[in-house]
């Protein structure tokens, strides 16, 4: 990705907000014809496995191509920043749900 934590952290938001967009929004036109078919665990574990992929680039190409690159200190700070970068936007999706859901 980049070398910039705060990037790669949003990159990883903004993959999950799509995803999660897609499965509600999907959903609520209603129930998939699949449901109770061999199909929906197929897809599930086939959206897991797609999405660990994702992030697995996201936080960790960067910090690696740097740490074999003899830059071992760089690397493993990108990864920390990125990681504590993401957890902060984590932790705002949490604080902002506990304030839309008790305004209401």
């Amino acid at each position: 990705m980049t070398r910039n934590p705060l990037v790669n952290a949003l990159a990883a938001v903004g993959y999950i907000a799509a995803v999660a967009s897609l499965i509600f929004y999907t959903s609520t036109l209603g129930k998939l014809p699949i449901e109770n078919s061999v199909f929906m665990p197929i897809m599930v574990l086939s959206l897991f496995v797609f999405s660990a992929a994702v992030m697995g680039y996201l936080f960790l190409y960067q910090p690696i191509l740097l740490i074999l690159g003899n830059e071992k200190k760089e690397g493993t700070t990108l990864f920390l920043k990125t990681l504590l970068a993401f957890g902060a936007c984590a932790a705002a999706f949490v604080v902002a749900g506990f304030v839309i859901t008790s305004t209401f």
